[in-house]
């Protein structure tokens, strides 16, 4: 047994288990964003952050925009990395690094996050270093497209669950342990596989955590004012549809601004 980092344990299986993501629909929803919000130039160049093993990256590098891509696991850049070139793409940069302290050589016309990706700040400072990094390298006008689990959703589905994913090869284990005050949820995860170079009755257990915060859409809203950053949009869903009181997401798209002064 080995304890890791969640998100290394979670790269081999992150795919199996997570067939319900409609990657397509959210690279249409992102597309319908540039259509609405850029300016006139449009978008050309995209960082994401927290990319996981790609899936966003390649459907966008596939559309024709000059992609960036960024996460802090080892385990699940390798794997978008080994989808890149099996597809043969040549418009994206992968990188290792935090959404907190990443450098790039430019700016980019927009910077995404997607499934979550800012909870996984779950330090407050966190936050404003990561907004002040996407305000640095978004060129004026730019645009910022993320979502956030919300504090409903922390109390509805996260507080106290538990959850099994499996299939012949692989069991995943998922414990949810949610903070006193509610604000910050420890998903537990052990995952066994079948050993590939082993007996067939042999498996191999990794353990490991992941943190989310959930924040409030003035904490939000605040942190990104303090960036120069302008909310222009909000919706619960890939849709665009208001926002309501039992959101589970926001859909979020701000835009840089001269105008904004700094906190």
């Amino acid at each position: 047994m080995s304890g890791l980092n969640g998100y290394d344990v979670i790269a081999s299986v992150y795919n199996k288990f997570n067939t319900e993501t409609d990657y397509r629909k959210w690279t249409e929803y992102l597309e319908k964003c540039f259509s609405r919000f850029s300016g006139p130039a449009g978008i050309r160049s995209v960082l994401e952050l927290g990319c996981g093993t790609g899936n966003i990256t390649i459907e966008l590098a596939k559309r024709g925009y000059d992609m960036t891509a960024l996460d802090s696991s080892d385990e699940m850049l390798s794997i978008a990395d080994h989808r890149v070139r099996e597809e043969g793409l040549k418009n994206i940069l992968l990188i290792r690094s935090d959404m907190a302290s990443f450098e790039l050589y430019g700016t980019v016309d927009c910077i995404i996050c997607c499934l979550d990706g800012i909870n996984h700040l779950y330090r407050k400072d966190d936050i404003l270093s990561c907004f002040w990094l996407v305000s640095n390298y978004l060129s004026d006008g730019g645009l910022f497209i993320f979502d956030l689990n919300t504090p409903y959703k922390f109390k509805t589905e996260y507080a106290g669950h538990d959850y099994i994913f499996e299939d012949p090869d692989t069991t995943c284990l998922w414990q949810n342990f949610m903070s006193n005050n509610d604000e910050v949820c420890d998903f537990m995860m052990t995952v066994f596989e079948k050993d590939p170079d082993g007996p067939e009755d042999r498996w191999i257990r990794k353990d490991g955590m992941i943190r989310e915060r959930a924040y409030g859409l003035r904490s939000i809203k605040n942190a990104l004012e303090k960036n120069k950053l302008e909310i222009i949009n909000i919706s619960e869903d890939l849709d665009f549809t208001p926002v309501s009181s039992k959101a589970k997401r926001w859909f979020i798209t701000a835009r840089k601004s001269t105008n904004i002064q700094e906190g």
